[in-house]
């Protein structure tokens, strides 16, 4: 049978398996090895030891995914060197990575093993030391959970300067506590990680629902049975665009060879899912399937008009990435051009709503009716989250053998949609105000505005001083509440 004849209609344009877009531009990328490691962790420890005492540190840095301010005159220290993947070891399925590695870094060394980490964070730029000390869900973690739970072993470097190995049986007080510390406690400068098997391709069905609570359903009965119509579900995600728009994205691996979609030309992976009603297929390879969210930035590149037919067209393929669209967020904040626009245009200014939150599967469909009913943000992207095992993980507001699904929302609204003489963040208040009362949290990368009472009642309670006072005694690291409510 040839080719013509095992043609599909898929949801992009036809194209044949050979690996194009946004990745013509893999790299060959060789594992730095022991020796480069070593010498780069004695450059930071040395880059520590050279700041005085008392003195407050960070990682000297270029790029970042947060999405809140920081003010702080605290010294860089020497990261020079922690970038790459120190080792693979195929047969056990695992990789020695250095904590400023990105997930992209990761991938491309990886994917010629035929092995992916355990979760992909949807951003190319994400680092291994990031998603394990903040936030990292994507369409495997009904399955594997969050990054944190695939490090077998990791070297962080405390606030007393020490480099200390912890794992589930060394420790064991800073392995659990470094989730969700964002810094708070020490610096990973090498993980050892979990990885799995991966095929070339992903198949796809984008299955549409008219009302969230049969989306909701049908998505808690996935993450149960791990297949839906018979078929066996390996990534599960989904999209809201309004209430009676929603699809669920089941991905199944496979190494059946055929046409493949490429969303780094004319179309937008977000709108491909749209359709009428049923089920509509598509496929990827597996590459472009773990970067399919970041071509576009999800869907936030629209707002610098990326998706418009025309410019599209002639915008450099190589930028449609996220690291590219950081760069022009970078612009705005330093010539403040958003708020300059609406101004001209008689128009308020905007505040940011930038957020993740989870909720559990009951409260999902009461959530996501308030917020489209209360804003005019859409679409959300949704990520059912399930620990895969028992274990405690103090700063990480998850319950064990308990389903959660991230929602996330990533746009604006007028400064003053919650009245004229709203606070600051009135509306990023008012979402928290709103989970808080459904019995969820957010993710700590973007604005937060708890007070330190409802803080501790969410995120570890007395236990982020408890840590900070063995691992951090001096205070060289901003504490947990300081960097993520008070920007420091």
């Amino acid at each position: 049978m040839g080719l013509k004849e095992k043609a599909v209609s898929v949801a992009g344009r036809i194209t044949d398996a050979v690996r194009i877009g946004n990745g013509l531009d893999q790299r060959d990328l060789a594992p730095v090895g022991w020796f480069a490691h070593e010498q780069a962790v004695q450059r930071l420890k040395d880059s520590f030891d050279a700041v005085p005492p008392g003195s407050r540190v960070r990682l000297a840095k270029k790029t970042s995914n947060l999405f809140r301010g920081r003010s702080s005159d605290a010294v860089g220290l020497d990261v020079s060197g922690l970038h790459g993947v120190i080792a693979v070891d195929p047969v056990a399925c695992t990789a020695d990575v250095q904590g400023m590695c990105t997930y992209e870094d990761l991938v491309d060394v990886l994917l010629p093993h035929g092995l992916a980490p355990t979760v992909v964070p949807q951003l190319k730029t994400i680092t291994l030391g990031g998603a394990v000390t903040g936030m990292g869900v994507e369409s495997t973690s009904f399955r594997n959970g969050l990054p944190h739970e695939a490090v077998l072993e990791m070297d962080v470097l405390t606030g007393t300067g020490e480099i200390l190995t912890c794992s589930p049986t060394q420790n064991t007080d800073l392995y659990r506590g470094f989730p969700n510390s964002y810094g708070s406690l020490g610096y990973s400068v090498r993980l050892t990680v979990r990885c799995e098997r991966v095929e070339p391709y992903v198949d796809l069905r984008h299955v549409r629902f008219d009302d969230v609570t049969s989306l909701t359903e049908a998505l808690d009965r996935i993450v149960t049975d791990k297949e839906y119509d018979g078929e066996r579900v390996d990534y599960l995600d989904g999209v809201v665009f309004s209430l009676q728009e929603s699809y669920l994205v089941l991905g199944r691996a496979t190494d059946e060879p055929g046409p493949t979609s490429d969303y780094t030309r004319e179309r937008s992976y977000y709108r491909s899912l749209q359709h009428p009603a049923g089920v509509l297929r598509d496929k990827l390879t597996v590459r472009d399937y773990l970067w399919r969210w970041d071509v576009d930035w999800f869907w936030c590149n629209r707002a610098f008009g990326a998706q418009n037919p025309t410019v599209r067209t002639l915008w450099p393929r190589d930028l449609l990435r996220s690291s590219f669209y950081w760069k022009i967020i970078g612009w705005d904040r330093r010539f403040d051009l958003a708020d300059r626009i609406e101004a001209h245009n008689g128009r308020p200014p905007r505040e940011r709503v930038v957020q993740d939150i989870e909720v559990t599967p009951e409260n999902l469909p009461e959530f996501l009716t308030w917020f489209f009913t209360t804003c005019e943000i859409q679409p959300v992207w949704l990520c059912p989250i399930r620990l895969s095992d028992d274990a405690s993980w103090p700063l990480y507001p998850l319950s064990p053998g308990e389903t959660w699904v991230n929602v996330g929302f990533w746009s604006s609204v007028p400064a003053d949609q919650m009245g004229p003489d709203a606070p600051e963040g009135a509306f990023n208040r008012e979402i928290e105000r709103v989970v808080s009362d459904l019995g969820g949290h957010k993710s700590l990368y973007s604005e937060a505005f708890y007070t330190e009472e409802k803080f501790a009642e969410l995120y570890g309670g007395e236990r982020p001083g408890e840590l900070k006072a063995v691992f951090d005694p001096d205070g060289r690291f901003p504490g947990l509440y300081e960097k993520t409510v008070r920007g420091v």
